[in-house]
Parts: C-alpha cells; structure tokens; sequence
C-alpha cells in the first residue's frame, strides 16, 4: 500500500465565504482555521500548505460568550520600556472589528513560517462586502 503525500504543486486551493453575523468568536476562529491549514480536506498534509482561501465578512456582528465582552483585553508590546498596551474587546470592536476575528484565528494557526503562510489567506471584511468576487467564493456554514 502506498502512502500519498501532497506537494505544493499539486494541491488545489479554492475559495471559501464565511458569514460571521451571530456566531460566536472561538468557535468560528477554530473552524476557520482548519479550513487554512486544510485538516478539512482528504489530501491534508502536515508540512505542506494544502489549506484554502478564506474570507470573512460581517465580522462586527460576531458574537461573545459569558462575560467576556466586559472583561476580555488584548495586549501589545511596542518593544520599548513600560510599552506595553492594553485595550479592552469593547473598544477594540468599535475600531477595528475585523483584527478581532483575525487574532482569534492567528493564535490557532501553527506559530511557523507555515502558519504565517496560512494567515496570509485569510480575508477579513467588518460589513458584507468583499473585494473577492472575481474568485467565486462558495459560502459554507461553519
């Protein structure tokens, strides 16, 4: 019996549209992160970006479990002394809603030069229009 490993000549990648209106961050982040990595499909190979292109729309319409949208920070450190930033999923919401959805998905990818190359297909949008029709994304539900 031979085993098949996918190369990255061979793999296909199409393009996918996820609504995120009314479902909830963690559980969305996780889904769409194994569509990048490509866990979803027969062909997955672990070194090998077999993952395909996602795009996210309606990401200020995401949704919070518990108490979270009260406690819920995300912080940064500019990389000098006492640089470090804090800002609350409130505030962080009202600005840029779309870096919500991409950092929850982020911290689920691979923290390597793959995983890098699996964020970099990912689109996210913070209203319903998209810049992507000329891929013909199919919606899927996750």
């Amino acid at each position: 019996m031979k085993c098949y490993m996918a190369t990255k000549d061979n793999v296909e990648q199409r393009w996918v549209l996820v609504d995120a209106e009314g479902q909830t961050l963690g559980r969305m982040a996780s889904g769409i992160a194994s569509i990048l990595m490509g866990k979803t499909k027969p062909v997955y190979t672990a070194h090998v970006d077999t993952g395909d292109y996602v795009i996210v729309v309606n990401a200020k319409k995401v949704k919070i479990g518990g108490n979270k949208a009260q406690t819920k920070e995300y912080q940064r450190y500019t990389g000098y002394p006492g640089g470090q930033r804090t800002i609350s999923y409130a505030e962080m919401m009202a600005k840029k809603p779309q870096r919500v959805v991409e950092l929850a998905v982020r911290r689920m990818l691979p923290k390597s030069t793959l995983g890098a190359a699996m964020f970099k297909k990912l689109k996210v949008y913070a209203g319903p229009e998209h810049d992507h029709a000329a891929q013909q994304p199919v919606k899927i539900e996750i």
